[in-house]
């Protein structure tokens, strides 16, 4: 086993193989995953020298390809991201609620991703603010921050948004702030119900207007009787909301929320082993009791990026939003009455660095100061034999 494993040494290795064995049947939005995983950090994208002036050791760092589902790459995100989300914190408990596409209407939303995840959003974060605003609930307006995620912990398709809500909202004309109750938020039944007849109607809409795609096993589903019997189980069947009790405070949402944010289907963390069996690695059993969660899987390398390929976003859609008091339009006005109401001093926002010249980290070997002497374009390698390197490189 190895620790220093990662996604990219397993795309390196077995990504062309993988690639041939399916050539013509791979959309290209996975091919330049695939491309800017195996890349990244490496020569194929550039990067520059730097040298210690005490005591002459030289290092190489590469470039990052900065791709979103790169999992070298979302660290740096997710901390200016977080940052940025700080000064939006109000001294509130959070709670955390999770919408879930039932097994049939994720096998068809993994044939139209584009339209069926930006309808689980819309209809989960309709399904808040409408229930939230109801006077016989919470009767408030309230703030959601929603984030995507589109698997299981064994990489199966499991689409689904959590969300983070602050435990109360503004009342209806804005001059009082209307708190939830300590551990309940809003009653998970009711949630179920309208986010089931909420998507289930547009989803209907949707293949009225002719958005659906149907493809392989799902073919017959173009037909519409077909489909209307297709849709027949979930509409009986309960949809489970799921809701967590508040945070303990406000850096207990930041610390989840820097779990969640920019993380795509795996980290490198949880990669154990890329051997002639496969790929090995950790992930939750939720079927079990919470003390023997943790288990290990070994999947045949061509299934285990497989199942990473099924969690390719499309081009230009946003995992990550906001609505209700939180929503870009109108968030800076409504924090602003809700920390007045909660007689809240605001916090100031942290300023974000602009970008600017490679600052590299001090020597490794006498922690003096490394300055940047080289800089190599893509596909190029530096001048020059460096005296001691660190191939692991970093991000430039």
């Amino acid at each position: 086993m190895s620790a220093s494993l990662e996604l990219g040494d397993i795309f390196r290795a077995a990504g062309p193989a993988w690639r041939a064995a399916h050539a013509g049947r791979l959309p290209l939005q996975q091919l330049k995953v695939m491309s800017a995983i195996e890349h990244c950090r490496t020569a194929a994208l550039g990067g520059h020298v730097a040298a210690c002036g005490d005591c002459g050791h030289w290092r190489i760092a590469y470039n990052s390809c900065r791709n979103r589902h790169c999992p070298r790459c979302q660290g740096n995100a997710a901390r200016t991201w977080l940052a940025e989300r700080e000064a939006d914190l109000l001294p509130v408990g959070y709670f955390h609620v999770v919408f879930t596409l039932p097994a049939r209407i994720a096998d068809i939303a993994l044939q139209n991703k584009a339209v069926l995840y930006a309808l689980l959003f819309q209809a989960a974060s309709e399904t808040m603010m409408t229930i939230a605003a109801d006077p016989r609930h919470l009767g408030a307006r309230i703030g959601i921050t929603a984030v995507l995620h589109s698997w299981g912990s064994a990489l199966t398709h499991h689409p689904h948004v959590h969300m983070i809500v602050p435990g109360g909202g503004l009342s209806p004309d804005g001059q009082r702030w209307i708190s939830s109750r300590p551990a309940f938020l809003l009653p998970v039944r009711v949630l179920g119900k309208l986010f089931r007849r909420l998507f289930l109607t547009r989803l209907l809409a949707l293949f009225d207007a002719d958005r659906l795609v149907f493809r392989g096993q799902l073919a017959p589903l173009a037909d519409r009787r077909a489909f209307l019997r297709y849709l027949a189980p979930v509409r009986s069947r309960r949809w489970v909301v799921y809701a967590k009790p508040p945070f303990a405070g406000p850096k207990a949402v930041l610390a989840y929320l820097s779990r969640y944010t920019h993380r795509v289907a795996i980290s490198n963390r949880r990669l154990l082993a890329f051997d002639e069996r496969g790929v090995t690695f950790r992930y939750k059993d939720y079927r079990r009791d919470t003390a023997h969660q943790q288990q290990v899987m070994t999947l045949g390398t061509d299934e285990f990026i497989r199942r990473f390929m099924l969690h390719v976003l499309p081009r230009g859609f946003h995992r990550i939003r906001h609505y209700g008091l939180l929503a870009s339009s109108n968030r800076k006005a409504s924090l602003a009455r809700a920390r007045d109401l909660l007689n809240v001093i605001p916090t100031p926002a942290a300023e974000v660095q602009e970008s600017g010249p490679v600052t590299p980290p001090p020597c490794p070997c006498c922690g003096g100061q490394m300055v940047v002497i080289q800089v190599f374009v893509r596909w190029c390698q530096p001048r020059g034999p460096p005296c001691a390197t660190d191939p692991a490189g970093g991000s430039a």
